[in-house]
């Protein structure tokens, strides 16, 4: 790689401003090929990668000590080869969960139906656009049971699942999680900005 490649210091950021600020980084530098970006958490670096690939860069990631490294090369983009992609509905339904259970009274009851309710959200069918985890609700990307089944089918079949990476963090959940993406409050919010209708279980 370039010697002279720029560097991006993102550490001492709060989501989601290591993901604003290295949008602002590259509307700055529009021509720029290659740089790399430091992060203090593990969460901040998944979230950097991805927004990274959805401007058309190549991005690793390198732990160096208490600092996470990203490697940002631009890359041009391929057509990768699988099943055609999910046509875009006509209405989008969010559905936005923030907790383990649904309902109140007892938990044990409330798991049980938070695992029927995902399991029945196919039932949607193409109006079922993206489903969000935040606060305890990311714990049922990360806990084995039927709950994370259920979420891993609906990502299969084309739902995206996006998963707080800040939240992760805080459960110490971050290395556990089996379905979604790692998010961010940015992408939470331009999610709950263009749903035509957010369900709130």
């Amino acid at each position: 790689m370039d010697t002279k490649e720029r560097k991006l210091d993102l550490s001492g950021l709060a989501c989601p401003q290591p993901v604003l600020k290295c949008r602002e980084f590259l509307e700055q530098e529009e021509d720029i090929q290659s740089f790399v970006a430091y992060v203090d958490n593990e969460a901040a670096s998944i979230n950097v990668q991805r927004f990274l690939e959805q401007r058309e860069f190549h991005a690793t990631i390198e732990r160096e000590r208490e600092f996470w490294r990203i490697i940002a090369v631009r890359e041009v983009p391929t057509q990768q080869p699988g099943s055609p992609a999910r046509q875009q509905p006509e209405k989008k339904i969010l559905v936005f969960i923030s907790t383990e259970y649904l309902g109140r009274g007892d938990d044990g009851l409330g798991a049980k139906l938070m695992a029927t309710f995902l399991a029945t959200l196919p039932e949607m069918g193409d109006a079922l656009w993206r489903i969000i985890l935040l606060n305890g609700g990311v714990k049922l990307a990360a806990t084995p049971g039927n709950a994370l089944q259920s979420l891993l089918k609906l990502e299969q079949s084309g739902v995206p699942v996006l998963v707080c990476g800040t939240c992760l963090a805080h459960y110490g959940l971050s290395a556990e999680k089996a379905a979604g993406e790692t998010s961010n409050m940015l992408d939470i919010v331009t999610s709950l900005s263009l749903a035509d209708l957010v369900i709130y279980p």
